[in-house]
């Protein structure tokens, strides 16, 4: 009893660390795709690239660790501006398959450039040595940079929760969201913010995928083999909101830790029916607005 108490403990603990870091990567995407309506498959592409930026500004830059996260954060949310003035703005009206044929136009891009620029091995992540041993909380070791992540992750949900619910900023952002076109005759200029939820939601997805690194091996295939779990935190949460994303990836992140643990025979096969239940029964999310 006393040894499934601490694989239980175990589990629940890594599921949570595993579960931030989907929540930091997805919902980002939640919000614009609410938002513009638009079907980002390319959203895992932000995350790799914030990885690969915080391996190169820790291998090669030599800057700090926190330093790099901000790096990756500010790099990734930079260059997905350029991406939306040029290249998504002028889908915003066009069909899902056109949006769809061209982000996966993209991942086979992204792919492409990171294997030109970095091969096809997985990037090693230098953690500081604060962040390699353990913790100890209530007479348990518990890995200390997945405690960071815990921390870090839920101190990242309350400013979101701040940004979004009491600024200005996060008022037009749920105005859009629920009425596109009555926020526009109220003087709310949906492109400019359209440019800044994308930029903030990539941004987001980098800060995510260079949190994660040591986590989520930051490899050329990273879009692809991840894509499943993104779009599923965001359609079990719902589309537009900061709080389903939260309690899907928790979620998601704890069952995916237990059935590894516990039926690793399965692999994600329980999640993936798990998934498919609840949509059958909510098709629009835990937390998503019905029709």
């Amino acid at each position: 009893m006393q040894e499934f108490l601490a694989s239980l403990v175990s589990v629940a603990f890594h599921g949570v660390a595993y579960g931030m870091i989907l929540y930091v990567i997805s919902v980002g995407l939640s919000v614009t795709m609410g938002l513009m309506g638009f079907a980002n498959l390319a959203h895992g592409v932000f995350a790799m690239a914030g990885g690969y930026i915080l391996t190169t500004s820790l291998d090669h830059w030599g800057l700090p660790f926190p330093a790099a996260l901000a790096v990756a954060f500010v790099l990734v949310a930079a260059g997905s501006v350029v991406l939306e003035r040029l290249l998504y703005a002028r889908l915003y009206a066009a069909g899902e398959l056109a949006q769809v044929l061209f982000t996966i136009g993209l991942i086979f891009m992204a792919t492409a450039i990171a294997r030109l620029i970095y091969g096809t091995l997985q990037q090693p992540v230098h953690l500081p040595e604060g962040m390699k041993g353990q913790f100890d909380l209530l007479g348990r070791d518990f890995p200390a940079y997945r405690v960071f992540i815990i921390l870090f992750g839920a101190a990242l949900v309350a400013g979101l929760w701040f940004g979004v619910e009491r600024t200005r900023f996060g008022a037009m952002v749920r105005a859009a969201v629920d009425n596109r076109a009555m926020a526009q005759s109220i003087g709310i200029d949906t492109q400019k913010l359209f440019m800044a939820t994308f930029a903030l939601g990539s941004g987001l997805a980098g800060l995510g995928g260079a949190l994660g690194a040591e986590i989520i091996a930051i490899q050329p295939s990273y879009p692809f083999e991840h894509l499943v779990y993104f779009l599923i935190v965001v359609a079990v949460g719902g589309l537009g909101t900061l709080r389903g994303p939260f309690v899907a990836a928790l979620v998601i992140g704890i069952a995916d830790t237990a059935c590894k643990y516990w039926v690793p025979q399965f692999g994600a096969f329980l999640i993936y029916v798990a998934t498919i239940l609840l949509l059958l029964w909510r098709p629009a999310g835990l937390f998503g607005r019905t029709a």
